[in-house]
């Protein structure tokens, strides 16, 4: 769950941050509702406080059935994008298999050091934490949630580096839908009496993603392009989010205020300018449709 929402407000703030990113129209069409379905199905499932091996069975199957249909659409691929990779990997090309080998294992031992210095970043964040006397569930949505989202982070950011833009955006929304159905779904189905969901997940942390999913579909929506600005509003509420923790955590005086700051102003007047911006952009369409007749 708090990889979820660094992948989102963490990732794509310092990925749009660096640079404007583009957003292809399947994702608006398919993956981001697909990413609410699954999010909303979550909390359903956890409203009796477990997520149980049926429930577990249930989200592995949604994650079998989406790759089904990510590989078959891959094939369906338009002759320009086919006639792309078919000029730069010719069959048969001893040079084009030295590549594919090359970097076949660029890749693995890319892998391998990001896991592993996840690993060490995690643990040793963890120890601190406990020394400053903060909960695992705490740990867990902050500290391990961003060490395990280390790998998407680098993704993203060398993607952004490199021009590839559009890749920043499928691979946060990839990876939250794979963390609902794969990772829970996997975890609850082989765990011998599922996996307990805290009350305070309930109460705040999956709202917050639920939340942060449709929150995605008018900024996506709008240009098909992630802003800077849109990326500083994601990091703004990023930090909110962790300040809201500590708070929480510590029962710091400062947090009825701040709650209400947050809920009665500043969620208000984003859900606002978002709906500005949608409407901006609906009404651009359609002059532009119109003009086009």
């Amino acid at each position: 769950i708090g990889s979820n929402i660094a992948n989102i407000l963490l990732i794509l703030g310092v990925a749009a941050l660096t640079a404007p990113l583009v957003v292809a129209s399947q994702l608006v069409r398919l993956d981001v509702p697909l990413m609410i379905g699954a999010s909303v199905i979550v909390y359903l499932m956890g409203l009796d406080g477990r997520l149980n091996r049926w429930d577990g069975l249930i989200l592995f199957l949604g994650v079998v059935a989406y790759t089904t249909w990510l590989v078959r659409q891959s094939r369906r691929e338009g002759k320009d994008v086919q006639d792309e990779y078919e000029g730069a990997y010719e069959e048969g090309s001893e040079s084009s298999w030295y590549t594919s080998l090359l970097n076949l294992a660029l890749v693995a031992g890319g892998l391998f050091m990001l896991v592993v210095g996840a690993r060490w970043l995690v643990e040793s964040a963890v120890t601190m934490a406990r020394w400053w006397g903060l909960s695992e569930l705490i740990i867990g949505l902050t500290v391990v949630a961003v060490g395990t989202s280390l790998p998407e982070i680098a993704t993203s950011i060398v993607a952004v580096l490199r021009g590839e833009r559009d890749i920043a955006v499928g691979n946060a929304i990839g990876s939250n839908i794979f963390n609902l159905l794969s990772v829970l779904g996997l975890t609850s189905l082989f765990a011998p009496s599922g996996i307990p969901v805290p009350a305070a997940v309930m109460a705040f942390d999956l709202p917050v993603v639920i939340a942060i999913a449709i929150a995605c579909l008018p900024i996506f929506y709008t240009g098909n392009l992630v802003a800077r600005w849109e990326g500083a509003l994601f990091l703004g509420y990023y930090v909110a989010y962790l300040v809201y923790l500590i708070f929480d955590a510590t029962g710091h005086d400062t947090l009825p205020l701040f709650s209400s700051v947050m809920g009665l102003f500043v969620a208000p007047l984003t859900l606002l300018g978002l709906s500005f911006s949608v409407w901006r952009e609906a009404r651009s369409r359609r002059v532009a449709s119109m003009a086009k007749l």
